[in-house]
């Protein structure tokens, strides 16, 4: 079957054959290209208008006890300089955000011990009883079914923890060895069975992935049915044993961005940080391939570049009043529109 068959078909089934979807992944032209974006814009638009969301991302401490081997922020690097915010800091980032039109705020973090079960709960009861119209997002990576139901009952509404990689080879390739991807999926799905919106996802042309490790990451994620799929380009930094692995690729991700778009119709999905830094204007041009939220930095301007998970991060030196000035004109350019809105997934 022609790609632009397989492009038609994956439109009106929301589904492909794994020989289909690794057929158009790896053979896909760039006039084949244009038609799949041309399709998943018309699915978000059927789904969720001309409507872009935004979320607020306070990035409240790089200390990490992980050594994953893509990571700047990994244990081993001792190039970082290590902060944690205080509680006030993170509610003065969340009251300036609203302010903004913020109405989701994502608490991101290594997985750092100092922030027990009870510190992360304060801090979204704290936020939840200012803001009782926001929803509440955290990442903070592996924690237990106890921690996970505790932060749900103080107010948390989401959960972002990507998984990477499906494929078992492939995640001990990435991972230090007391990391296990069967402990990953667990986590994810003791988070939807909480009740929580929850967000997976991975990285793209990250070290020794194939496309069938891709076509992993897409069935897993239909097992799954996470409401939020967060993925982005492959980025190397400079302290870490990836330093000279290439970067991903633009076009392969927004390839990905796109038949994700159409495999899962109401899902959100990000223009992320990692497609602006690859390409000046890569958030534009995921936004042009099916993905219909942003998520622009709350954070305080002195540690954003001490939250470097890649080289060459873009608006770390940003007021978040410039940021989000600067995407409400990055936004209108492509003809979508930023809301002030909560932003709930349509996935039940």
């Amino acid at each position: 079957m022609k790609n632009t068959e397989l492009i038609e078909k994956l439109y009106e089934n929301q589904n492909l054959e794994d020989c289909e979807l690794l057929q158009l992944i790896n053979t896909i032209s760039e006039e084949e290209r244009e038609k799949l974006f041309y399709y998943a814009r018309r699915v978000r638009e059927r789904e969720y208008g001309n409507d872009v969301y935004i979320r607020g991302l306070i990035e409240f401490t790089n200390v990490c006890k992980n050594d994953c081997y893509y990571c700047g922020i990994r244990k081993s690097n001792d190039k970082v300089e290590r902060y944690r915010l205080t509680l006030d800091e993170i509610l003065e980032c969340a009251r300036e955000g609203y302010v903004l039109g913020f109405r989701t705020f994502v608490l991101q973090g290594g997985e750092d011990s100092y922030f027990t079960k009870e510190k992360i709960g304060k801090i979204v009861k704290c936020i939840k009883n200012e803001f009782p119209d926001c929803a509440i997002t955290l990442s903070v990576g592996e924690r237990t079914y106890d921690e996970y139901e505790y932060w749900w009952n103080m107010g948390a509404d989401r959960y972002l923890l990507r998984h990477e990689t499906a494929n078992e080879v492939h995640y001990k390739k990435l991972h230090p060895y007391n990391m296990s991807l069967e402990n990953r999926k667990e986590c994810l799905y003791s988070l939807r069975k909480i009740g929580y919106q929850v967000g997976a996802g991975f990285m793209v042309d990250s070290p020794y992935q194939t496309t069938d490790n891709l076509v992993e990451d897409l069935r897993f994620m239909q097992d799954l049915r996470p409401h939020m799929i967060g993925i982005g380009p492959y980025l190397s930094h400079e302290n870490t044993p990836f330093n000279n692995q290439k970067n991903g690729s633009l076009q392969q991700t927004l390839v990905l961005l796109a038949i994700i778009r159409l495999l899962f119709p109401k899902v959100l999905l990000p223009a992320t940080t990692a497609l602006g830094t690859i390409d000046p204007n890569g958030r534009e041009l995921g936004l042009k391939a099916g993905a219909n939220v942003v998520m622009p930095n709350l954070s305080p301007v002195r540690v954003r570049k001490k939250y470097e998970l890649y080289d060459n991060k873009i608006c770390t030196g940003e007021e978040s009043a410039q940021c989000r000035n600067c995407l409400n004109l990055r936004v209108e350019s492509t003809g979508y529109h930023i809301v002030t809105d909560i932003g709930n997934s349509r996935i039940q």
